[in-house]
């Protein structure tokens, strides 16, 4: 299935992972939202549980392994083009968890990952929902 102009929505994942008081992000390197800092996660692959996507976006994207948490919420991201086309159609599903290592290597479709302080969160220009997702991941986390 083709993710730009799809048949039907695409499921994804996003994960808020911790590390003390600080969330890991990723410089997107391909749409929608290229070059944007934003949860690492992606597209759930075919025979493959929501939780289980989750752990290997997180790792293909950072290099990282994370003890997985609870759901946080679900949302719909669709883009649409100057022609008010669908270009882009995902449920997402967004968990939280915390980070097994710290030490990240940017892969797949990241071009960056960093650990910022939460503090520093609102400066970077992040989509809104992203905004509200790891501020309801901060009241989930793991134990």
């Amino acid at each position: 299935m083709s993710r730009a102009y799809p048949s039907q929505p695409i499921v994804g994942v996003g994960v808020v992972v911790w590390h003390n008081d600080h969330v890991l992000l990723i410089k997107r390197g391909k749409p929608p939202r290229a070059g944007q800092w934003s949860l690492p996660g992606g597209a759930q692959m075919l025979g493959e549980t929501l939780a289980e996507s989750a752990k290997r976006e997180v790792h293909e994207e950072t290099g990282i392994d994370i003890r997985l948490g609870d759901i946080v919420a679900t949302l719909d991201l669709i883009d649409r083009d100057d022609s008010g086309r669908v270009r882009h159609h995902y449920t997402l599903v967004d968990f939280v968890a915390e980070a097994e290592q710290t030490d990240l290597l940017a892969g797949d479709d990241a071009v960056d990952a960093r650990w910022f302080a939460r503090q520093d969160i609102p400066h970077l220009d992040l989509w809104s929902e992203t905004i509200r997702i790891i501020n309801l991941a901060a009241e989930k986390r793991c134990p």
